[in-house]
């Protein structure tokens, strides 16, 4: 027993210092291993200015999926405009094999925090029983393009 929880604990050790860039030296067949494919970028959406592309609606890479911020730039409250942005940023995720349930972290910049109360209601459920992680922000300045709230997210698929 103890020699499994030695082994056990060299393990986690090895991966952790792995992962800490510690450089432990590999074993011979970890070391004659090929080295994994690297996946490719893949954009949608792209947004040119002056024919240049300027950013991505979303990007994925590998499992991972990448939303641009999305704001709605029309007449309405608080409410309107987070229904409005949850709704865009559903559209993107399902664009790209994912969905709403996947996302695993959301950033909103609101223009006034004042408003975070409001949009909490319009956002609360919308990501399922296991909500991801998020950061919210008051914007100085406001949002660009008049929008109440801006949201980004990533997500798996």
């Amino acid at each position: 027993m103890q020699t499994q929880r030695r082994s056990l604990l060299k393990r986690l050790f090895a991966s952790a210092a792995g992962v800490a860039g510690l450089g432990l030296t590999m074993t011979k067949a970890a070391s004659q291993q090929e080295p994994a494919p690297v996946a490719e970028k893949e954009a949608y959406n792209v947004v040119n200015h002056q024919d240049v592309p300027l950013f991505s609606g979303s990007t994925k890479l590998g499992n991972l999926v990448f939303v641009a911020g999305k704001g709605y730039h029309k007449e309405g409250d608080i409410k309107i405009h987070t229904d409005e942005v949850l709704k865009e940023l559903e559209k993107e995720l399902i664009k790209a094999g994912s969905s709403m349930e996947k996302v695993l972290k959301v950033t909103v910049f609101l223009h006034d925090l004042n408003d975070y109360k409001a949009m909490n209601e319009v956002y609360k459920g919308r990501f399922g029983s296991k909500p991801p992680v998020r950061t919210t922000v008051a914007v100085y300045g406001g949002v660009p393009g008049d929008s109440l709230v801006e949201m980004d997210c990533i997500a798996y698929i």
